[in-house]
């Protein structure tokens, strides 16, 4: 092999010197303020607002809840998320009160009533007056069996009627007169229109009893629903779906912020040389395109961020309309917020970008308070959509998503500015770097490796991606051979690593090595 000493020499000299002085760069990477945060600004403002059409968000969450299911008569934007709910609730059936009056229970409780009554001992449940043995007295069911009918909380739990209008907390044995004046009624409604004929303690009494039936009719609806395979089957495909679509929100948004950035320096350049814009803004898409490619792992990083973030926004959005409705605003503040938290973690915790342990600390920071500037742009946003500036025509449709644009950008930068030109920030920074960091050894030490490798390819003349496919290729061979039990297995490996190689078997010319090895007069042959 003939060696060009000169060269060598020369490679090995700069060689010596980068690993004298790694090729490392902590802290402010460009000269300006615009320049140092425009990506991350960039990159923040594609993702929260040029692809948030990928998620869309629904008013009350992706799922149903028993919470916002009672509130779709109520309230107009309120919709059910699973359409196999609505069409239960739809297909109940109609209400016959002979079916609840003649069910066991209800027959049972009477007849315990009636002894009551002809001993003497019977008080009314809701005046708590005693009733006379010759009194006229009814079994009232204190959520009437005809609310509990129509609950579309008790339909979404699949619970029948009776079971729920039947029970011993549900069933008040009171005179008739109180009884028929109620009718279907809730108790707080019968009081409005009819409480002047009762005391304040008797009314106090009556709404007591009514907390306590509900209470215990409402825990038993949250209980069967909350634990069935319908809901979490309904809050996993929630969950998945949102997790998707922000993983792929987060690498698309990478994606466009690379070819952001190509066709700027293309603009640039163009404007520098007199070029042919246009020629040039397609040649920079297409070269940002593969520039993408080469960045995979940070692609698929940033999915696996968007992607959790997803997963967890989600399901606290479920759990938080199980105990009240949340504004699509509000979800979207919830999304942000994860997704902020998942790539802060992700630097502080496993830190793919090498950082020292301060400057790890103020990129966590920098992305915190880009979040926050997306929360706040958002509700910026809701505010003027909200307001009477948003029912202007065309006005309306564009001033809330300007102003939430321009109140996140400058937010961002003013944030970032103060982490990065703060003096005490800067000293807190400075006393961390000084502290012993692993990572940032292993940083070192890779990047190092790297200029190994470019080293020894400049030597040999070697490709560097050439060297690096040979240096897979080598150590996927000793992983092979390593997990060989038995010299089938060994044969059989090597000829598949020789042929990758495109290399002859030195044993060519027998079935297997062990017929070789048990030939006296056989030969090794590499080629």
């Amino acid at each position: 092999m003939n060696i060009d000493r000169k060269k060598t020499n020369t490679a090995f000299c700069s060689f010596v010197s980068q690993i004298q002085e790694p090729e490392i760069t902590f802290g402010n990477v460009y000269e300006n303020i615009f320049d140092q945060y425009e990506e991350v600004v960039i990159q923040a403002l594609i993702t929260s607002f040029g692809l948030d059409f990928l998620v869309q968000d629904r008013y009350g969450g992706d799922v149903d809840t028993i919470h916002n299911v009672r509130q779709i008569s109520r309230d107009k934007e309120m919709t059910y998320k699973n359409v196999g709910n609505k069409n239960s609730y739809n297909n109940r059936g109609a209400y016959d009160s002979h079916l609840y009056h003649s069910d066991s229970r209800y027959i049972d409780k009477n007849r315990e009533i009636k002894i009551q009554k002809e001993s003497g001992t019977l008080k009314d449940a809701y005046t708590g007056e005693s009733i006379a043995r010759n009194g006229k007295i009814d079994l009232d069911h204190v959520v009437s069996a005809k609310e509990i009918h129509d609950d579309r909380g008790r339909v979404l739990a699949g619970l029948k009627v009776e079971d729920l209008a039947n029970t011993n907390e549900n069933l008040a044995a009171t005179n008739r007169h109180t009884n028929r004046s109620k009718k279907a009624d809730s108790m707080d409604k019968f009081l409005d229109r009819r409480g002047g004929e009762y005391t304040e303690k008797q009314k106090e009494n009556m709404r007591k009893k009514d907390e306590i039936a509900r209470k215990s009719y409402n825990a038993k609806v949250n209980r069967v629903y909350y634990t069935s395979k319908k809901f979490w089957k309904d809050t996993g495909a929630a969950t998945v779906t949102l997790g998707i679509k922000m993983g792929l929100r987060q690498a698309l948004g990478l994606v466009f912020t690379e070819i952001w950035f190509t066709v700027k320096d293309a603009i640039i350049e163009s404007r520098k040389n007199g070029e042919n814009l246009f020629k040039n803004i397609a040649k920079a898409v297409k070269k940002g395109l593969e520039n993408s490619k080469k960045k995979f792992r940070d692609i698929w990083r940033k999915f696996i961020e968007g992607a959790i973030a997803g997963i967890l926004a989600s399901l606290v959005t479920t759990l938080t309309n199980i105990f009240f409705t949340t504004s699509k605003n509000i979800i979207k503040i919830i999304r942000e917020t994860w997704a902020s938290f998942t790539q802060a973690c992700n630097i502080l915790l496993i830190n793919p970008d090498g950082y020292s342990i301060g400057e790890r600390f103020v990129a966590a920071a920098k992305i915190l308070a880009t979040g926050a500037s997306v929360v706040a742009g958002s509700m910026v946003k809701q505010l003027l959509a909200t307001s009477s500036l948003g029912k202007i025509p065309v006005v309306g449709e564009i001033l809330p998503s300007f102003c939430s644009v321009l109140i996140t950008g400058i937010m961002s930068c003013s944030f970032l500015y103060l982490l990065d030109h703060n003096k005490k920030i800067i000293k807190a920074v400075e006393m961390l770097n000084k502290l012993p960091d692993i990572d940032k050894f292993n940083y070192s030490l890779k990047k190092q490796g790297e200029i190994l490798d470019r080293y020894l390819a400049e030597l040999m003349n070697l490709d560097l991606e050439t060297l690096k496919k040979q240096e897979l290729a080598f150590a996927t061979a000793v992983n092979q051979l390593s997990s060989a039990k038995t010299p089938e297995e060994v044969h059989s490996f090597l000829r598949t690593i020789y042929t990758d190689l495109g290399m002859k078997l030195p044993w060519e010319g027998y079935n297997d090595l062990g017929t070789f090895i048990a030939d006296k007069n056989s030969k090794l042959v590499f080629e």
